[in-house]
């Protein structure tokens, strides 16, 4: 697979003949229009996890023609901006839903934001996990009572993510969480079998590495932080290989 980052927790995937984005509310280094003006792929799916302006952008109207589906959160349905969009070629999606065709398919989990999070299989196997904004929000300065009430809402969806299976995830690791900003990631790693983690929703912020406890002993698996959008990454034999394009 051959990773691009776009901004924020936006992604483009591309596998094959197949072209994925994910969350591409802004493309600063015009990665995903080289790509889909460029035309070689025979599929393209646009997925939007939530209507969070950081998620959403509208620029992705201009895809249409080349777009073989949108897959948007729900959540989309009531903006004045998803008007816009040719409304035959969207699939709506709520949480604990899923939706296929011959070349993919698509589950969706809660957020403990706003939106869904996004499991995709490919035809040849290969799945993918975008959390979109699920993450375990512990914020700092807030009260006792909300960082009690976060952490069981995190570790509600967790029981139903145990044990999920995916070659590559992108998770939140969100520098504006300061101590805590592994937490929900580590959680996930920890109770799930996904082969690589990618983190995401850092602009801003320097590019992380794990820290010393973030596996707690398990075995470590390949992790990337993009920091500038356009840094690229191929995905192959379970490692992350940085290569010029």
């Amino acid at each position: 697979m051959e990773l691009t980052y776009l901004l924020n927790s936006g992604f483009m995937v591309r596998k094959g003949r197949t072209l994925l984005l994910f969350d591409d509310y802004d493309d600063p280094s015009g990665a995903g229009d080289r790509a889909i003006d460029g035309g070689d792929f025979d599929r393209l799916y646009i997925f939007v996890s939530h209507a969070h302006f950081d998620h959403f952008g509208t620029h992705i109207r201009a895809y249409a023609h080349q777009t073989t589906r949108y897959i948007f959160s729900s959540d989309l349905r009531r903006t004045k901006r998803v008007k816009m969009f040719p409304q035959n070629n969207i699939v709506y999606m709520k949480r604990y839903t899923e939706w296929s065709d011959e070349h993919l398919h698509v589950w969706t989990y809660d957020s403990t934001d706003v939106g869904v999070s996004f499991l995709v299989e490919l035809d040849d196997g290969a799945r993918i996990f975008h959390a979109g904004d699920f993450n375990w929000w512990h914020w700092s300065g807030d009260t006792d009572e909300n960082r009690r009430l976060a952490e069981k809402i995190f570790l509600r969806q967790m029981a139903r993510l145990k044990n999920l299976e995916a070659d590559i995830a992108f998770f939140p690791i969100d520098g504006r969480l300061e101590d805590s900003q592994e937490l929900g990631a580590r959680e996930f790693v920890g109770q799930t079998d996904v082969k690589s983690l990618v983190a995401m929703h850092r602009v801003g912020y320097e590019r992380w590495r794990p820290s010393k406890k973030f596996f707690g002993g398990r075995e470590p698996i390949p992790t990337w932080a993009p920091t500038v959008p356009g840094e690229f990454r191929l995905f192959v034999d379970g490692e992350f290989i940085s290569k010029k394009k």
